[in-house]
């Protein structure tokens, strides 16, 4: 016990050191500043915030989605469009991304309890609905909105349904398991066969490919489970580790898409 404690003391020591810490440059620049103040002027009070209202879809709303945010939303881009036609490279905005499944992950196998737990498979499932939501926006939303827009509920309908089940009837492993796979199998053939249609108009999308495919490689860790390597390294563990770079390549292949976009619609973007 005391070997733990003072593991533990080290590592928080480790988190709390001191050392130069930088926000996230987008967030400072005065055009995105101005931006802001502008648009939440103009957009998020009086007629301006009815009319936003008004025309919110509804899965936006019900997921607390902002005057605020919006405008955030439309200046972060704005600001990147002049960094990219300026041949800058595009600064970070915000100074956070989704960490909400690793966070519950982490605090699982710290301390595991039935919340924990729970947590744990709940936001797992998340990310993989988000993924295959993603792919839908990417692949058809962008011609045919509303198709998203009722995709998108009917994937928060099935997690409501999920978690309902696994929490007011009883906590399956197998169908949990069974789920996953069969929602990640549909992530990784949507995926794989938008990249096949479009890989010669879009070198980029090989990452996308690299990415699915390896996700779906490492989900075997899960499945075919192995003693600890040395003790320590059990398959879970050594899938957690492995996720990290792919992640890394799934946000370059995000990067790669969004400049595309970004350019293909260049018109768009206007300063007030």
């Amino acid at each position: 016990m005391a070997a733990k404690g003072a593991a533990l003391l080290l590592l928080l020591g480790a988190a709390a050191a001191p050392g130069p810490v930088r926000g996230s440059q987008g967030d400072r620049e005065p055009v995105y500043r101005d931006c802001l103040a502008h648009c939440e002027r103009r957009n998020c009070s009086g007629a301006g915030l009815r009319h936003f209202r008004s025309r919110q879809p509804l899965y936006m709303s019900l997921t607390g989605w902002t005057c605020r945010d919006e405008c955030k939303y439309e200046c972060m881009w704005l600001t990147v469009g002049l960094y990219v036609q300026e041949g800058y490279r595009v600064p970070q905005f915000h100074g956070k991304v989704s960490l909400n499944a690793w966070f519950w992950s982490t605090l699982f196998h710290t301390r595991e309890t039935d919340v924990t737990e729970k947590m744990d498979y709940f936001c797992a499932s998340t990310v993989i609905l988000h993924s295959i939501y993603l792919c839908c926006v990417r692949t058809l939303g962008l011609k045919h909105p509303a198709f998203a827009n009722a995709f998108g509920g009917f994937l928060i309908l099935f997690l409501a349904c999920h978690v309902s089940y696994l929490t007011l009837v009883r906590f399956d492993y197998g169908y949990n398991m069974a789920a996953n796979v069969a929602i990640g199998l549909l992530n990784l053939f949507w995926w794989l066969g938008w990249c096949i249609r479009n890989q010669q108009r879009l070198p980029y999308v090989r990452k996308c490919v690299v990415v699915v495919l390896l996700l779906q490689g490492l989900a075997l860790l899960e499945l075919l489970d192995f003693p600890p390597l040395f003790w320590i390294f059990d398959a879970h563990a050594i899938w957690h580790i492995s996720t990290i770079p792919v992640n890394v390549l799934f946000y370059s292949f995000l990067r790669d898409d969004s400049l595309y976009l970004l350019k293909a619609n260049s018109g768009v973007l206007k300063i007030d």
